[in-house]
């Protein structure tokens, strides 16, 4: 770039677009605090936690088993979705429809208002899966 021009370079566009994109879905991301919780629960959102960094890993065998370990200890209701949008994730990436069908199913059963942002529901895998369970669901 030539000193005093105002054009950024395609690369830094890039990156700016991807850092904007990144930011937006994080919010949504964040498992919600609730007072209250029994040992357990404050366990299970530990877990919770510890699963979604595995999932950001890569990790994502350990990160099921994280995730559905946290639900099993009493994971709080607001948190059970993430969970179970996680696990959908990781099963429709790992070609198992059929199970991906049902953690999106378990999710809406949660809360019928569940949905992804925009991109997640974009994804080709899971998007297309999440669609049609929610279809189903209303």
């Amino acid at each position: 770039m030539r000193p005093g021009s105002n054009r950024l370079s395609p690369c830094v566009c890039l990156v700016l677009w991807l850092m904007t994109g990144c930011s937006l879905t994080q919010p949504n991301r964040a498992p919600i605090r609730e007072s209250g919780f029994t040992q357990a629960q404050r366990d299970a959102e530990q877990l919770l936690q510890t699963g979604l960094t595995q999932y950001d890993q890569g990790q994502y065998k350990r990160a099921a088993a994280t995730l559905q370990q946290a639900l099993d200890m009493g994971l709080a209701t607001a948190n059970q979705t993430l969970a179970y949008k996680h696990l959908a994730f990781i099963s429709c990436t790992s070609n198992r429809e059929s199970q991906c069908r049902n953690e999106f199913r378990k999710a809406l059963e949660l809360d019928a208002r569940f949905d992804l942002t925009p991109a997640e529901a974009g994804h080709p895998q899971w998007g297309p899966v999440f669609r049609s369970v929610k279809a189903i669901s209303k």
